[in-house]
């Protein structure tokens, strides 16, 4: 089964803050994603960090979060692995994905409802659900 989604590569830690739904996915001065808005994307989680450390100013100083909270959400972050596609769900599943077999599932799945769940071919895993 072959499923083709849009793909947006963020270094981390922009890439776990997204997943976790800290962080959303928007252009206001370019709009080059509005014609994708309310469609799923794939979220690739690149193997490098972002360069610099502004971004920790903006989750300690305009968000109040204590250094052991940034470097938390951070290791949270980290849960999804690096060289990885991630993605979305725009639905909840009946069952608890982690209860299921992750290739008997895919095969049941409707490609209009599947997205790209964390796969590494070493440790596939499945996102949490995201209620958009």
């Amino acid at each position: 089964m072959t499923v083709q989604l849009w793909c947006l590569s963020f270094r981390q830690p922009y890439a776990g803050l997204v997943l976790d739904g800290v962080k959303t996915v928007e252009s206001r001065w370019r709009p080059l994603l509005a014609p994708l808005e309310n469609r799923t994307l794939a979220v690739h989680i690149a193997r490098r960090d972002w360069d610099g450390e502004e971004w920790r100013a903006v989750l300690g100083g305009a968000w109040g979060l204590s250094a052991a909270g940034v470097q938390e959400l951070l290791e949270s972050g980290e849960r999804f692995g690096r060289g990885v596609v991630a993605g979305r769900q725009k639905r909840p599943q009946k069952t608890e994905p982690d209860s299921l077999n992750l290739q008997e599932t895919l095969e049941k799945t409707s490609p209009k409802s599947l997205i790209i769940i964390g796969l590494d071919d070493r440790n596939p895993k499945w996102l949490p659900f995201f209620q958009e």
